[in-house]
């Protein structure tokens, strides 16, 4: 930090002097002075910097690229406007630093195989692998140039080469296959002039010395992976690949692990006695965490483990866990990487617990996770530092001390189950956060025997509450109005009328507004009692918690309970089950509720993401969401902004004349405000207008069938709906592009709009034609 007074000292002595007996006005002037004059000298040093493409400005990046011939792939959009967060997030992805920064050597290496994957990563952020399909294929070789490893027939005795059929890593040989790898109709892989290139869309995401879930219903000595207790498939932490040349193998990108791959024979006097796993990705807690191993686990007190409680490699079994039925041998653990399964020998239960270190894969940062996220408080907070198990003390030497802005972060990836209820003072904040780099888990258990048990939070006036990277499980979450501030807001003096809110954009049709009350009673209103609720890269985990099938366990029920707040609640980046808002109709004003980046999951269709507590009647919300997927139903009494939105079931709106819809999936038969180029709409129109040129009058009925087909058609197709998978919501390639590239950027609906997958791949699409060897066609296949 630069010294505010560095001009003022510059000054003679004697002006500094005669300055002080009249309050240092000249000091003063100086200083704002020097500010600008800081502003300036950064200004010229970014000059500079701007020179160089490793240290230059967003805004920078297209210029440099245009001086070395950098062309944009304008079939993957226009760049954005880099004045705001959105534009500038855009032309990350359209134009990229990697990639301009790598033109000229990729130029210059173009027709190597090992560029392919290169550009991958540096196009589209995709780890990825290239293959020659020519090699794969079946040939009559000649007797004098023998390749034994090359075109061989398949030899069922290889049970692991068995195990990589039809994947990117295959070293089965094929018969030729003439169709083209890129075509729309029914493409091929297995041909002459075909080049494969394998990405992974995937992520792997780190969990670090969390509790192992024990499955009880299977035995004391069956265990999970995932604290939730279902079954969840271990990825690797990809390996950095040192040589430019070298071909990605499966440690070098974020594949999930196979158990041939996570096994290592032990062959004795020839043949194959036992096994153990792999070196290759199992470690302890410390490789995990470092990024070099993707898989550990530590057992304190078990026999078979070592002084430290890690469980060392020798003593893993990989197996086939599919039914809890595998006993190992003792001083033995079976690991099944596949379904994220441990069993010890039923004799050799560990007594003091387990606990994990692995990967899990994901699309995106959002939910709890140990991902990087920016964390953030009021300069004045005080922090309190919450270990296992002192949560509940921690709020008690918060309710002791009460500053009037608190943080109490909860500093390891463990389980968190003590009961917690809390009741916020008017015009005090209070934030729970996870620590950088811990996922830790609220679970709530069933402590009260004569009533419900939930994370209870009483709001008062002006107070204010922030979860911040949190992943809840067991109950839900209920925020409610403390009685005594409900009693004063709903107080109403005779004669007194509602204060209106002028500037409110989705208030501008006021003269259209229902009326709460009978025609001959009195105008009603309350000051709105202003509280904050904020929930940001949480989870709370939609059925309250999973089944071993990732099935929820409470499917009717809601995972936030809103009661009586009257001020603003945003969740960002988050995972939830169903919201339930609870209001005071005629009394209050609609709760604020804005939802971004977000996954909000009924766990069916067919029951309310967000309604009143019951689940058919109308939430008292003004409802904003955007970027977000919703799976269920929404019944809120206004929404004053719907963008970019995937609604997978029907939306009832009580007010339409407020608010609008743009570029979202809307359920035919919604009731929503005004849409603006939404779908099916969009595609309804055009197969009208399409059998309009074929018949100039058609009859209702083929129109009523065109319309049916459209909406066939044009639906979102997701991978999974369930919640514990790792393709949860993301778009299955047979999504229509009405969808995948619906959005007002042309990026697709729903939470991951953010990744410019479509971007992404229509920029590597164009860079692979550029850059394929001559006389090869280079195809993109989606392994994730």
């Amino acid at each position: 930090m630069k010294n505010p007074d560095r001009l003022y000292e510059l000054l003679p002595a004697i002006y500094r002097q005669r300055d002080e007996p009249r309050g240092q006005p000249l000091r003063a002037l100086l200083r704002v002075i020097g500010e600008q004059v800081d502003l300036v000298e950064e200004d010229i040093a970014q000059l500079y910097d701007n020179w160089f493409i490793e240290t230059c400005d967003e805004w920078v990046v297209p210029y440099i690229g245009d001086l070395l011939g950098f062309q944009l792939v304008h079939e993957a959009g226009e760049p954005g406007d880099v004045r705001t967060p959105e534009g500038r997030a855009l032309d990350k992805i359209l134009i990229s630093r990697r990639e301009v920064a790598h033109t000229i050597a990729a130029r210059r290496r173009r027709g190597t195989l090992a560029l392919l994957e290169e550009v991958a990563r540096d196009v589209a952020g995709w780890p990825a692998r290239a293959v020659e399909f020519y090699r794969l294929l079946s040939v009559t070789q000649a007797i004098n140039q023998l390749q034994l490893r090359r075109g061989r027939t398949v030899d069922v005795r290889e049970m692991a080469a068995l195990d990589l059929i039809g994947g990117a890593f295959n070293r089965i040989a094929h018969n030729a296959d003439i169709r083209r790898i890129n075509s729309h109709r029914d493409p091929a892989r297995f041909n002459i002039p075909e080049v494969g290139l394998f990405v992974w869309r995937l992520r792997s995401y780190r969990v670090s010395n969390t509790p192992a879930s024990c499955i009880e219903e299977a035995g004391e000595n069956c265990f999970t992976f995932s604290v939730l207790a279902n079954d969840s498939q271990l990825f690797t932490r990809p390996q950095a690949e040192i040589e430019p040349t070298h071909i990605a193998g499966e440690l070098n990108v974020p594949a999930p692990i196979r158990l041939r791959a996570f096994e290592r024979p032990i062959v004795e006097h020839g043949r194959v006695r036992r096994t153990e796993a792999s070196e290759n990705y199992y470690g302890d807690l410390d490789s995990v965490h470092r990024g070099e191993k993707s898989v550990a686990i530590r057992a304190p007190g078990w026999v078979g483990a070592d002084e430290d409680g890690f469980v060392p490699h020798r003593a893993i079994v990989p197996t086939d866990l599919k039914h809890w039925d595998h006993e190992p041998p003792d001083d033995h653990v079976a690991v099944d990487p596949k379904r994220g399964r441990i069993v010890f020998p039923p004799e050799q239960a560990p007594q003091e617990g387990v606990w994990v270190s692995y990967y899990y894969g994901f699309s995106a940062d959002i939910g709890g996770g140990e991902y990087w996220r920016a964390i953030s408080q009021q300069p004045s907070a005080k922090i309190f530092h919450a270990a296992p198990g002192e949560l509940r003390a921690r709020l008690s030497d918060w309710k002791k001390e009460m500053p009037e802005s608190a943080v109490i972060e909860l500093t390891e990836s463990e389980i968190y189950d003590d009961p917690v209820e809390f009741e916020i003072p008017a015009q005090h904040s209070l934030q729970i956060r996870a620590a950088a780099g811990t996922r830790p888990v609220i679970r709530l258990l069933d402590h009260k025997a004569n009533e419900p048990d939930f994370l209870d939070v009483v709001m008062n006036a002006g107070s204010r509450l922030v979860l911040d990277g949190l992943l809840i499980t067991g109950r839900n979450v209920q925020i409610e109005a403390a009685k005594r501030m409900s009693d004063s807001a709903n107080k109403v003096k005779p004669g007194e009328t509602r204060k209106s809110d002028a500037k409110d954009p989705a208030r501008e049709n006021e003269a259209a507004e229902i009326s709460y009350e009978p025609q001959d009673a009195p105008t009603v209103t309350l000051e709105p009692a202003e509280v904050e609720v904020i929930i940001r890269h949480c989870t709370l985990v939609p059925g309250w918690t999973l089944e071993c099938d990732c099935a929820p366990c409470q499917p009717a029920k809601g995972s936030l309970h809103l009661r009586n707040l009257q001020g603003r609640v945003c969740i960002e980046h988050s995972i939830l089950g169903a919201v339930r808002v609870h209001q005071d109709e005629v009394r209050t004003e609609p709760i604020d509720l804005r939802i971004s980046d977000s996954i909000l999951d009924a766990t069916n269709l067919e029951q309310a993401a967000l309604s009143r507590p019951g689940g058919s009647e109308i939430a008292h919300a003004a409802l904003t969401i955007l970027r977000s997927t919703v799976l269920g139903e929404i019944h809120t009494h206004v929404m004053r902004l719907g963008e970019n939105c995937i609604f997978a079931a029907h939306i009832c709106v009580a007010r339409r004349q407020i608010g609008c819809v743009r570029f979202c999936y809307v359920v035919a038969g919604s009731r929503t405000p005004r849409r603006y180029e939404c779908q099916p709409d969009l595609a309804e129109r055009a197969a009208i207008e399409r059998l309009e040129k074929l018949i100039p009058s058609p009859p209702p009925d083929d129109k009523n069938r065109a319309i049916m087909r459209a909406r066939s058609r044009v639906r979102p197709q997701f991978n999974s709906m369930r919640y514990g998978w790792p393709v949860y919501c993301q778009l299955a390639l047979s999504c229509p592009e009405e969808i995948t590239r619906g959005a007002d950027d042309e990026s697709e609906m729903g939470v991951f709009h953010d990744l410019f997958q479509p971007q992404r791949a229509l920029n590597l699409r164009a860079r692979l034609d550029e850059f394929t060897p001559a006389g090869m066609e280079a195809g993109i296949i989606y392994v994730t």
